[in-house]
């Protein structure tokens, strides 16, 4: 067969996705166990969810430790003796926290699962946070934090987050080196007798999942109730109060580029515009063929890169831009954005530049979304934005059926300059 390889191959849109649903159930005592099955390989993925994060924290950083600190240390076993285990058995496991949950997640064979399980529902159930292994671990993010303030990104994100919502509210406090200090074993012990229990989880379960994994894990952690059970931790609206001001600027003498950051409020996942305005986002700077990137990366040269997306938390949204670039070319830069801005409301989008951008959507949903490990992030995601199990199929309609003059009239109602507040960190010019 003679190929032309002067003519590209043609683009074929994507007709038949499928989206795999999770078998869910509740184990003996009552936590919510979501099963999917999928990948061919004798591994399996463990998440269990805590309904808590930052926004119930009573003081900075307890939320992180106390998920972080589970490691180090059980009634039984100390920090090197669990690390040893887990090397042992071949398994890997990440503790982390976001805004509204703590993460606890394990990466295991199959055939180890039973015992790698049992260490994951010891460390739950029975944490001493030792003083001298917290000492070290709050030491070395302590460092690390010394080292990324002094990032002209970390000082733009910062300053943007306190303007657009306030100190008073959870998303605008960060924390301060004195944080650190101000630490103790009783701090996080009064954080996890609070929310970590098992009326506050939920459980997923992704691979090649087999009864006896589902067994092992109903020995471990779903027989019995575990730990203070109250009730699931709630979560308390706040109002942002954002800053007066339209431009914030964060001085650092020595910066050889500055960040550039733009942001401001648009509707959160529930509202029905959200799916469609993502696309529309997208094509002004959320991929690298994207308006932004043509314009102020490609044809300017002003920066090496630059994106629009929308940042999703808990009951709001924030329409965010970001970029580096050299001292001189800030307000270029900023000038340039609004252009491309005022472009989407006032000229309709070419059919092709959205096809274009529709295949690329489609095609990164499914790469995400095709193995077994994606597809417990998406629906880890679907629980901790409480949307429905529809929300994919809903995601699919909007890329595949949004038209040139739906991204106009959407850029119209959400692409507000005056709304948008302006972050530069940096050296002054």
């Amino acid at each position: 067969m003679n190929l032309n390889r002067q003519i590209p191959p043609p683009i074929c849109p994507l007709s038949d996705i499928h989206v795999t649903y999770p078998e869910s159930q509740r184990l003996k005592n009552g936590i919510p166990l979501h099963v999917i099955r999928a990948g061919m390989e004798d591994v399996v993925r463990f998440d269990l969810l805590i309904g808590a994060g930052q926004w119930n924290q009573t003081q900075a950083l307890q939320a992180m430790f106390t998920n972080r600190m589970l490691r180090e240390g059980t009634s039984s076993l100390t920090s090197q003796q669990i690390a040893e285990k887990l090397d042992y058995y071949g398994a890997m496991m990440e503790l982390s926290s976001s805004v509204n949950c703590g993460f606890i997640t394990l990466y295991s064979l199959n055939k180890y699962f039973p015992q790698t399980i049992e260490l994951v529902a010891d460390m739950l159930m029975n944490p001493t946070f030792p003083e001298k292994e917290m000492e070290v671990v709050v030491e070395v993010n302590k460092q690390r934090f010394l080292i990324n303030s002094t990032r002209v990104e970390m000082m733009g994100r910062k300053r943007l987050n306190r303007a657009l919502f306030g100190e008073a509210h959870p998303l605008g406090r960060y924390a301060e080196v004195e944080d650190y200090d101000r630490l103790s074993p009783e701090v996080l012990k009064s954080f996890y007798h609070q929310h970590y229990h098992s009326g506050n989880c939920s459980i997923y379960l992704s691979g090649k999942i087999t009864p006896e994994i589902i067994q092992s894990v109903e020995r471990a952690l779903g027989d019995v109730p575990w730990g203070k059970v109250s009730h699931a931790s709630s979560f308390q609206s706040i109002t942002p109060q954002p800053e007066a001001g339209k431009r914030f600027f964060v001085e650092k003498e020595d910066a050889l580029q500055s960040s550039i950051k733009l942001g401001g409020f648009v509707m959160d996942r529930l509202h029905p515009d959200f799916l469609k305005v993502r696309v529309m986002v997208t094509l002004l700077g959320g991929y690298f063929g994207s308006r932004l990137m043509s314009n102020i990366r490609e044809d300017k040269g002003y920066t090496y890169g630059i994106g629009a997306g929308i940042v999703t938390y808990p009951g709001v949204s924030v329409l965010a831009i970001s970029t580096e670039a050299a001292n001189e070319y800030v307000e270029a830069v900023i000038t340039e954005v609004y252009k491309e801005m005022d472009r989407l409301c006032n000229d309709r989008v070419p059919q092709t530049e959205l096809d274009m951008v529709k295949n690329y959507m489609l095609g990164d949903w499914c790469r995400s979304y095709e193995g077994p490990f994606s597809l417990s992030d998406a629906w880890i995601y679907v629980e901790t934005g409480g949307l429905d199990k529809e929300f994919f199929v809903r995601s699919i309609d909007a890329i595949q059926s949004i038209t040139c003059e739906e991204v106009q009239a959407l850029a119209q109602k959400y692409l507000c300059k005056e709304n948008l507040i302006e972050v530069i960190a940096g050296k002054k010019v």
